[in-house]
C-alpha cells in the first residue's frame, strides 16, 4: 500500500486524529519503549495524522513514568490511567473508548507485530471490504522468523478448536494481539463488551459476527516474546470460564444495551 493509500482514510478535522494506535500495558516497564520508539518511527514518515494510547492496566512497576518521560518527547503519545488492575481485555476496552481515530488499532506493548504491518492490517479497511481486520498467524501471507514454544502453539490452537468454534467460526486466530476497527464498530462493540480478561478478543469477534460487521483476517508477519506473561493452564482455565459467560450473556440478551463509556474504567 502506497503513503498515498494511508492517507486517504478520513478528512482530517479538529477533534478526530485518523489512526490511534491502543497498547494496553501492565508492568511493561521493561518492554514498552523500543515498542513505541519504532512505532513512532513508522508513523512519523506516514501522510496521516495519528495518535498513540497507552493504557496502563494499574501497573505495579514504572510503566507510567516510562512513557511520561517518553510522551515529553514523542508529540502524540498519551496515557490513559486504570487505577487498578482489571486486565487486558478492560485496558483495550479503556482505550478503544478512549481513542480518537477513525480507524483504531489494538497492539501489544511487546511489539510482536512490527509497525512496517500496519498497512497491511489497514488495507481491507480502507478498501471498504470490512471494517474489522484482525491480525492472523495461521493464514496465507502469514510469516515468521522465529518458532513459538510448544505451549504457546497448543494455547493457541485449543482455544481456537475448544472454545472459538461455538463463539466465532470461521475465524482462525482470535488471539492475535493486533486488530484494526473502524470509528464506528469500535464504539459499537466495545461500549457492549464485559469481559476484562483473555477472552475478550472471543467477546468482540462474538459481538462484531452477530452485529452484521465485516471481518477479515490478514496474515502478517509476528515474532514470539519469550518473556510472554501466558500461564498455559491457569489462563486457558480463565479463558474457559470467560467464553461459557460470553455464551451465557448471548443468550441472555446481556450484549442489546451499550454500556456507558465512563463504566468502561
Amino acid at each position: 500500500m502506497s503513503k498515498s493509500q494511508l492517507s486517504n482514510v478520513i478528512p482530517l478535522t479538529q477533534l478526530f486524529v485518523d489512526l490511534s494506535i491502543v497498547i494496553p500495558a501492565y508492568n511493561e516497564a521493561l518492554r514498552i519503549t523500543p515498542t513505541l520508539e519504532r512505532l513512532h518511527a513508522f508513523l512519523i514518515s506516514q501522510p496521516l495524522r495519528w495518535e498513540i494510547v497507552v493504557v496502563d492496566d494499574g501497573s505495579k512497576d514504572a510503566t507510567i513514568g516510562v512513557v511520561e518521560t517518553i510522551a515529553r518527547n514523542m508529540p502524540g503519545l498519551r496515557l490513559v490511567q486504570s487505577p487498578q488492575n482489571r486486565g487486558k481485555g478492560s485496558a483495550v476496552r479503556l482505550g478503544m473508548l478512549a481513542a480518537r481515530g477513525q480507524i483504531r488499532v489494538m497492539c501489544d506493548a511487546d511489539g510482536s507485530m512490527p509497525p512496517e504491518e500496519l498497512p497491511k492490517l489497514l488495507a481491507p479497511i480502507i478498501a471498504c471490504r470490512a471494517e474489522i481486520a484482525i491480525g492472523s498467524r495461521y493464514v496465507a501471507g502469514a510469516t515468521s522468523d522465529v518458532k513459538q514454544p510448544l505451549y504457546r502453539r497448543l494455547w493457541s490452537r485449543l482455544c481456537n478448536r475448544v472454545i472459538q468454534r461455538s463463539l466465532v467460526p470461521g475465524v482462525n486466530d482470535t488471539q492475535c494481539g493486533f486488530k484494526a476497527f473502524t470509528a464506528e464498530a469500535a464504539r459499537d462493540l466495545f461500549c457492549r463488551a464485559r469481559i476484562d480478561g483473555w477472552a475478550f478478543d472471543l467477546e468482540i469477534l462474538a459481538l462484531a459476527k452477530r452485529r452484521g460487521y465485516l471481518v477479515e483476517e490478514v496474515g502478517v508477519y509476528w515474532k514470539d516474546d519469550a518473556r510472554s506473561k501466558i500461564n498455559p493452564v491457569k489462563d486457558m482455565i480463565k479463558v474457559v470460564r470467560e467464553a461459557m459467560t460470553i455464551r451465557q450473556n448471548i443468550k441472555r440478551g446481556v450484549y442489546a444495551t451499550r454500556t456507558p463509556a465512563a463504566l468502561a474504567a
